[in-house]
């Protein structure tokens, strides 16, 4: 059995984190959901308001669930816009849990490095157990660390466009470099391939949305996200083979075929 994932001291059998918007209807939304496996759904608060039963099947889907919520601050472009949503998730919702998005480009969705740090400083100060959306870049994830978040999630591609991990230099270096660090790729990921992918080259987990809520058919897509996680885990404990430019063959040769072997009466 793989090992569980660990984020900030709580133990999770999947290693997907799915979200909650875009799906063709609520009942959709929970099927998919319960196909993944998931353990921890994220839904964004900028987009549902509970106290004006907004969304209400959702609502009581999460609380009958048992699932781990990770309200967002999607659609936050400043620290001030993020601690306000964040105060009010905790004290809906009751969890301390946030996935921290600070977005400095309405084109490509690309996290502000500068208010996601800033941001995390003082969520981690207020009590917030922060995973952020982040870039692949190596310096900005470790000034996100230094102020004490303890999980990142660096992007594969831009939210939404479905192109898997497209600078994979960058991400094998965070997984070398931070290699004690829980990393999740969120974002990008298009392809239950590129998903498996992910978990292949070593990152713990990934989140994802569009691809399962948009696809034809989410509950088998869902499914099949949730295979191809537990396939990557799978392969990257058993250890992936090391690539080489040259052939090998893959039975040695120890000796003249039996066939061709001379018999002692033919001697």
């Amino acid at each position: 059995m793989s090992a569980k994932l660990s984020l900030y001291g709580e133990l999770f059998d999947s290693r997907l984190l799915v979200g909650t918007a875009l799906y063709p209807s609520p009942a959709a939304m929970r099927a998919s959901v319960e196909a993944s496996g998931a353990e921890i759904i994220t839904l964004s608060l900028r987009r549902q308001n509970p106290e004006q039963q907004q969304g209400k099947i959702l609502w009581d889907y999460i609380r009958e669930s048992g699932c781990q919520l990770l309200p967002n601050t999607a659609g936050c472009k400043t620290p001030r816009e993020v601690i306000a949503l964040a105060e009010m998730s905790r004290e809906i919702f009751a969890t301390d849990w946030l996935k921290l998005e600070v977005i400095g480009d309405d084109y490509n969705l690309q996290p502000d490095p500068y208010g996601l740090v800033e941001a995390a400083r003082e969520l981690v100060r207020r009590g917030f157990k922060v995973l952020p959306y982040c870039t692949d870049d190596l310096v900005v994830c470790r000034k996100l660390l230094d102020v004490g978040c303890e999980v990142l999630m660096p992007w594969g591609a831009p939210i939404g466009t479905g192109q898997g991990l497209l600078n994979r230099y960058n991400l094998q270096t965070l997984r070398e470099r931070l290699a004690d660090v829980p990393l999740i790729i969120d974002a990008g990921i298009g392809a239950p391939s590129q998903a498996a992918e992910a978990l292949e080259m070593g990152f713990d987990a990934v989140l994802l949305n569009t691809a399962i809520a948009k696809a034809h058919e989410p509950i088998s897509m869902a499914r099949a996200f949730r295979l191809a996680v537990e396939s990557g885990r799978c392969a990257f404990e058993a250890g992936l083979m090391t690539k080489r430019q040259t052939a090998s063959p893959s039975t040695p040769t120890l000796d003249m075929p039996f066939w061709q072997q001379a018999t002692p009466q033919e001697t």
